[in-house]
């Protein structure tokens, strides 16, 4: 008797446990369902906002001639915007607003205003800003994105490197910044972009004057968020990694010219250890409209900054270790030579001159 009463259990218990698995899946599967159109609806709206958050809203981009500011520049004016291109040579200015108006990003190369500006004169950039209000009547977004790049140990790197790095990629953007900033506070909206670089958060090795502008561009970009913040104008830090620009024709080489070339190249040409620009500028895009504090691009940019807030001194050895192993040693050289000058590998030359008159550089 007791024998049936417990099989008589048992079956009752299994029953019941199957009746509640099969809720469970029902009622999981509704659960998932719900979440999997709620994903989808808030990703659509995003999408949507995202798409109209720029139009007819006036965006100043500095070294928007060629490279990743080019790219940026086709990003916002794929979303309606209207451009203002700085840079230090009218003629690539042009030849910008050609490929902007053949990719559909302005109407024709008369929508958009362009501006011959050096950076590191205050003159410049208050004239800069001054153009761009009586052309369009305010400035909506600041993208500060000129830069030099100088590659050498720093025993082959002359004083005049690390002044034009702080002059162009630290002191450009203040400037541009301090014309602007009244005219956004006054109006009590605005975003401020600056691009600085995984080097401003990353000591790389033979790459100093940059590394030193891009780690003071970093610390005065996050100090301005936070002072700023209440007022309607926001501040984004953007650190990119290495991006597939054809910006290493414009950069200059010390030292071990040829040899120093053919290391930053490589890395700046290959998919994998470097990212495509125009994936970059649509982040970025992202990044202004959403009004975030800071966003890290490339998975290994994002990964070898924690790694270095992690554990610094196993990094820096690390970093000590591969500079050992692999970059060349310094030779006294301390003339630098722009990379369009040097020798590039037979089998990356045509991928090199695609990159470079992609990005106009």
């Amino acid at each position: 008797m007791i024998g049936k009463v417990l099989k008589l259990g048992g079956r009752a218990v299994v029953g019941y446990a199957r009746y509640k698995a099969r809720v469970y899946r029902r009622e999981s599967t509704v659960a998932l369902a719900l979440l999997g159109a709620a994903a989808t609806a808030s990703a659509v709206y995003t999408a949507r906002r995202r798409a109209d958050a720029v139009k007819g809203r006036v965006v100043v981009v500095t070294g928007g001639s060629r490279g990743l500011g080019l790219m940026v520049a086709k990003e916002f004016g794929r979303h309606g915007a209207h451009l203002v291109l700085a840079a230090r040579k009218n003629e690539e200015l042009h030849r910008a607003l050609g490929t902007l108006a053949r990719e559909g990003a302005i109407a024709n190369a008369s929508t958009a205003l362009t501006v011959e500006c050096d950076v590191t004169k205050v003159e410049d950039c208050e004239r800069l800003m001054a153009m761009a209000i009586e052309r369009y009547g305010r400035v909506d977004v600041l993208v500060n994105c000129a830069g030099v790049v100088d590659v050498a140990p720093f025993q082959d790197q002359p004083f005049s490197a690390f002044e034009e790095s702080m002059a162009v990629n630290f002191f450009g953007a203040v400037h541009t910044i301090q014309a602007a900033l009244p005219h956004m506070q006054q109006r009590g909206s605005g975003s401020i972009v600056n691009i600085a670089s995984i080097g401003g958060k990353i000591a790389v090795p033979h790459m100093l004057p940059y590394v030193a502008s891009k780690f003071a561009l970093v610390g005065f970009s996050e100090g301005l968020h936070a002072e700023l913040s209440g007022t309607g104008v926001c501040v984004t830090t953007v650190c990119p990694g290495l991006m597939r620009t054809g910006s290493h024709g414009n950069a200059k080489f010390g030292g071990d010219s040829q040899a120093e070339y053919d290391w930053f190249s490589l890395g700046a040409m290959l998919p994998g250890a470097s990212a495509s620009a125009a994936s970059a500028a649509r982040k970025i895009y992202n990044a202004t409209v959403d009004r975030v504090a800071e966003i890290t691009i490339t998975p290994q940019a994002w990964l070898g900054a924690r790694a270095v807030g992690l554990a610094p001194s196993v990094a820096a050895g690390v970093a000590g270790l591969m500079t050992r192993a692999f970059l060349p040693k310094p030779n006294g050289n301390q003339v630098a030579v722009a990379g369009s000058t040097l020798k590039t590998p037979k089998l990356l030359q045509r991928w090199s001159d695609h990159l470079e008159e992609t990005h106009n550089e």
